[in-house]
């Protein structure tokens, strides 16, 4: 039996008039009704809405911890298998006459910036830091929190969490949409990258429940980041001297966080409308030259051996460390306090939030990925995505992380930073190293800490709202009506807040790790649809049958 063409056609119907012109309803109006009444739920019953949450969280812990591990341990293995898989590496996401849009250095940049953004100011310091005092290990009793000997075992975790594994994650959602936009001419949406397993029925609710899962992934997602960049930036004004925003234990007030939120989400949202072009590229062009120059700061005014030993052996014993560290699952025997009960705990505060995390974010950076990386090789695609930006996150870690470590560590800062909160730890840090020489200095790093910290906020939110729009609307980037902008940045915002009023920090990370799980299901699926696309492409090719949209001429069956 000879092998058909790939489809090269899936119809998505949208709306041609009124309010909803250009997007597909059924995924736009489902995914505000629920992201709505989270955000209602939330801000109406909080301590209900946190209770139900927490229960929630155990049960998700206790059940489905393991999935989370293994599926990421899969992504990792399913990006090595296309590197190195020769049909797979040779293959172009576009036409065999596309080229890349973007050089490698602005490809590299851009990719950095999508899938880390806030994160590397809140965890670059704090992470480190909080591993270094405890971790499984330490739990154990194999080496001990605050000692040299949990060094390299504080950044083995550090690396694990924001290394190939994260990037892997994106790596798969950003090739799956890119493969399926480019190479068969789909819509650019979720959907999309599930044809070769169901066909023309994602046309139909299938494709709308898809999309759904995708959207309020997204928002969950982004809402994580906020979550923390809202704390972390109220810390980073009360630094600056704008008091009445912070409680006693560090956590931002009621006051704070609507501070913030109107701050953040106001500036994000007049981005969102000015377009990508305008608003996004000009805060993405800030972001970069702050960050380089506070990298900098810590490379040469930090504990700059310290970070080289932490750099280049941490990550030698990141590698050495990886498979057992992506495949080993803590089982706790249900005795608080035990060993195993703790282990077990630890497992589900770090790798299992992170993995959800890195899941609930997928659609919004591999949509941004995909969109920046046509005309590229899935080997150079996949590599670049994983590899790169995960040094650079390496980077973060070992100089500004390190500096903190090396200062606590030889006694000099007395714990001022181990004592902050998570997401005021670089702002002590930067404090105390500074305010020997200047208090004006201090206080300048600081402003410049928040306006670095406020652009990454600005770009995340902004983005995520219009990629949001871009999924809702079937895949097309032209319909960004207004009121559909304004609607999803209110909505954030309320989301965030919401959670932030009814738990803390920990109910977003919750209601995230919540809405990951149908995504990740999605994501396994995507796994399985690149294989089989891919296989099926290579024996197209050794049969002379089209394998891109631009040499099919008319519609042709599913594979």
């Amino acid at each position: 039996m000879s092998i058909k063409p790939p489809l090269t056609d899936l119809p998505i119907k949208t709306a041609d008039s009124g309010f909803y012109n250009g997007f597909s309803v059924n995924v736009a109006v489902v995914s505000k009704i629920i992201i709505s009444i989270l955000a209602v739920w939330c801000i109406v019953w909080p301590i209900q809405a946190g209770a139900v949450l927490g229960t929630w969280n155990a049960i998700i812990l206790e059940l489905f911890a393991s999935w989370y591990i293994y599926v990421i341990a899969g992504f990792v293995i399913t990006c090595l298998i296309l590197a190195i898989w020769p049909t797979a590496g040779r293959m172009k996401l576009g036409m065999a006459t596309d080229e890349p849009e973007f050089t490698n250095f602005s490809w590299f940049s851009m990719m950095f910036g999508a899938g880390i953004g806030v994160g590397m100011l809140t965890w670059a310091v704090a992470e480190p830091v909080t591993h270094f005092q405890n971790n499984p290990q330490v739990i154990q009793g194999i080496t001990d929190g605050g000692a040299e000997n949990n060094i390299l075992t504080a950044y083995e975790w550090s690396y694990l969490h924001w290394g190939f594994s994260a990037w892997s994650t994106y790596a798969i959602a950003g090739l799956a949409l890119a493969f399926f936009a480019y190479r068969r001419g789909l819509p650019l949406t979720i959907r999309s990258a599930l044809t070769p397993l169901f066909g023309k029925s994602l046309s139909g609710v299938l494709g709308h429940i898809i999309d759904i899962v995708a959207v309020v992934a997204t928002i969950l997602g982004v809402a994580q980041t906020l979550g923390f960049g809202v704390e972390q930036f109220v810390a980073g004004l009360n630094r600056i001297g704008i008091g009445g925003l912070v409680q006693e234990d560090g956590s931002a007030t009621t006051i704070g966080i609507i501070v913030a939120l109107l701050f953040i989400m106001g500036a994000s949202t007049l981005s969102a409308l000015s377009g990508v072009g305008k608003g996004i590229k000009w805060l993405s062009n800030i972001n970069m030259g702050l960050s380089i120059f506070l990298l900098a700061f810590f490379i040469i005014f930090g504990a700059t051996w310290f970070g080289v030993n932490a750099f280049f052996v941490g990550i030698w014993e990141y590698l050495k460390a990886l498979p057992w560290m992506s495949f080993n699952v803590f089982s706790s025997d249900g005795v608080e306090g035990s060993e195993s009960f703790l282990l077990a705990q630890w497992q589900g505060w770090w790798p299992v939030f992170y993995w959800a995390w890195w899941i609930a974010f997928a659609p919004f950076v591999g949509l941004f990925l995909a969109r920046i990386s046509k005309g590229r090789t899935i080997r150079e695609f996949v590599l670049g995505a994983m590899i790169v930006p995960a040094l650079m996150c390496f980077v973060w870690f070992a100089w500004a992380g390190g500096t903190a470590i090396d200062l606590e560590l030889n006694g000099d800062a007395g714990g001022v930073i181990f004592d902050a909160a998570n997401g005021d730890k670089i702002f002590a840090m930067t404090e105390f190293m500074l305010s020997p020489i200047s208090e004006v200095l201090a206080w300048g790093m600081a402003v410049l800490i928040v306006v670095l910290l406020m652009t990454f906020l600005v770009t995340s939110a902004d983005s995520a709202v219009l990629i949001v729009n871009t999924i809702n609307a079937a895949g097309d980037e032209g319909p960004k009506a207004r009121p559909h902008i304004l609607f999803w940045g209110g909505a954030l915002a309320l989301v965030v807040g919401g959670l932030l009023l009814s738990g803390g920090t920990g109910a977003i990370q919750t209601a995230m790790v919540i809405g990951a799980l149908p995504f990740s299901v999605v994501m396994v699926l995507m796994c399985v649809s690149l294989i089989k696309a891919i296989f099926n492409d290579g024996r197209r090719e050794a049969a002379g049958v089209p394998t891109t949209h631009d040499e099919i001429p008319s519609v042709t069956p599913a594979e």
